[in-house]
């Protein structure tokens, strides 16, 4: 299943990076909406408020570089039947890698975000950097291979093996933060100090040859989620080996100006509580984590829920999602309970309308991973940042 290249040599993956335009973006999110069904030059014009000129010269770009393609003609309502155009899914590519501190988990998915392969490996945080930076990038590798056997049979022999693929647009890698977004370099995981500082995307540009973008789990899912319709105001929660919220904010993830929002399991719900990893104590995180250990599964969601209650207070957002190896564990627990204390504090604030809704993320134990890879293809759609 290689994708061909497209004129003049150059790859997809190479052409969707510099398409990258606001105009662009807005056509190819219009294209990628109305899915095989497809959409007419006119109506990409209305949705996007661009001049039909304007939108007849970004999809004949589309259409050479392999991006669009048409899908038939609409019934005529006077004139010429209008010629309709779709995405072309297969004609770029992205891995996402959800790196957890004793797991990784890898998509690769089109365009369309539809995962195309899959793979599930241990991973040891501890193992140190060096370690870490060549299993992510020998499963990305890996999981690529399966599905593109022959990629790059006919290009640069000394190329790495992701740079010989024509569709792939790069590898979106999520990790426990916090993290600095921008120039992707970790700093003190909780529990893994020994990381702080460390250049995680130049690290893995390097070995892989391909464009990386490295960002924390739950901004991750919580782009993924987005872009696949989940709404325009919502955090989602992620319990896992570790707790921490992704910020859906006017439809956009908010990283804030640090890129360091969403650090929600370190806020401190106990004076004096017992001691957290990241140093200080009475943290949500070491409460929820510690009420999981001792199996009592409706505290877990008590406290998980008290969090999410200051969250949706501060934020007044519309939607609560939860996500993460503990959640699914106990799904229907965690949504109940976290929903009663919603439900409480709404009585108790003599809100008119009803609580925020709380709901289990879809994706399951992909969401993340998937998340990751929208990094690097949200940007094409005119989502997120990259």
């Amino acid at each position: 299943m290689r994708v061909a290249g497209t004129a003049g040599g150059r790859s997809a993956g190479a052409n969707l990076l510099a398409l990258r335009s606001h105009n662009t973006a807005l056509v190819l999110d219009l294209l990628r909406r109305a899915g095989s069904e497809g959409i007419s030059r006119l109506e990409l014009a209305e949705g996007t408020g661009l001049t039909p000129q304007a939108v007849s010269k970004i999809t004949a770009r589309l259409r050479e570089r392999g991006l669009a393609a048409e899908a038939g003609r609409r019934a005529s309502t006077g004139g010429k039947p209008p010629t309709v155009l779709r995405l072309v899914p297969q004609a770029g590519h992205a891995v996402g890698v959800h790196a957890d501190r004793d797991e990784l988990r890898a998509v690769l998915v089109d365009l369309n975000g539809t995962v195309a392969a899959e793979r599930r490996a241990r991973l040891d945080f501890a193992a140190g950097a060096e370690a870490v930076v060549e299993r992510v990038a020998a499963e990305a590798e890996a999981l690529v291979a399966e599905v593109f056997p022959g990629a790059g049979a006919h290009g640069d022999a000394d190329a790495a093996p992701l740079a010989r693929v024509d569709s792939l647009v790069g590898v979106g890698v999520a990790l426990p933060g916090p993290l600095d977004h921008t120039r992707g370099v970790l700093h003190r995981v909780t529990g893994f100090p020994e990381w702080d500082g460390f250049a995680l995307r130049d690290a893995l540009v390097r070995r892989l040859g391909v464009p990386v973008a490295v960002d924390k789990d739950t901004n991750a899912a919580a782009l993924g989620l987005a872009v696949a319709g989940a709404g325009d105001s919502f955090v989602y929660l992620h319990l896992g080996t570790g707790l921490g919220a992704g910020l859906v904010i006017g439809g956009s993830v908010h990283r804030g100006a640090r890129t360091g929002a969403g650090e929600f399991g370190h806020q401190v719900i106990q004076l004096d509580g017992p001691p957290c990893g990241c140093g200080d104590r009475g943290c949500l995180e070491a409460l929820c984590l510690a009420a999981v250990a001792r199996g009592e599964t409706a505290e877990a969601a008590r406290v998980l829920g008290t969090g999410a209650a200051n969250l949706v207070a501060l934020l007044d957002i519309d939607l609560v999602l939860l996500g993460g190896r503990t959640v699914a564990a106990a799904p229907e627990e965690f949504v109940t309970g976290v929903g009663a204390v919603l439900a409480a504090r709404a009585r108790r604030e003599g809100l008119r309308q009803e609580a925020v809704p709380v709901r289990t993320a879809p994706g399951g134990g992909r969401a993340v991973a998937e998340g990751a890879a929208q990094l690097l293809l949200g940007p094409v759609f005119g989502r997120g940042d990259g």
